[in-house]
């Protein structure tokens, strides 16, 4: 209701029902959207993490290299820092504006407008960064035999 308030003020009563209801289905889809793009990537990178049932928030990334708290076999230990260093490595890869909007958008979990007031550009760039790297990446680790969930 909010964005139809301050979006559309001017538009005339008859067509404020249609243009909330077309609204509502424009953030339903945006919200799935976004998770399962989240999704994809938490997927894999707490498929790659040791549980931590009590601990709330952790690194995956962190957590990955720590053998102290590792209690899988060597093969699974080797496969996940393999994992990782393949993440990594693609990461490098990326160029410099879509690696940025992609760490913001889904490592540091920033949403479309403060990853765009950060990078100083418009909420569709980030969308179209955040896209590309998201492809690039899953391009790259396809290409070296790591499966996406």
């Amino acid at each position: 209701m909010l964005k139809l308030a301050e979006k559309y003020p001017e538009k005339p009563v008859e067509e404020l029902p249609m243009l909330f209801h077309r609204i509502l289905q424009n953030t339903i889809h945006d919200y799935f959207r976004r998770q399962k793009v989240r999704g994809l990537w938490t997927t894999l990178l707490s498929a790659l993490s040791p549980r931590h049932d009590n601990e709330e928030e952790h690194d995956p990334l962190e957590t990955l290299l720590d053998e102290t708290k590792q209690h899988d076999a060597p093969e699974t230990s080797l496969e996940q820092a393999q994992t990782l260093s393949a993440i990594e490595e693609a990461l490098k890869d990326l160029p410099a504006r879509q690696r940025e909007a992609f760490l913001l958008r889904y490592w540091e979990e920033m949403d479309i407008a403060e990853t765009a007031a950060i990078m100083g550009c418009s909420e569709g760039s980030v969308k179209t960064h955040c896209s590309r790297a998201t492809h690039a990446l899953a391009e790259c680790l396809n290409a070296k035999g790591i499966k996406l969930p």
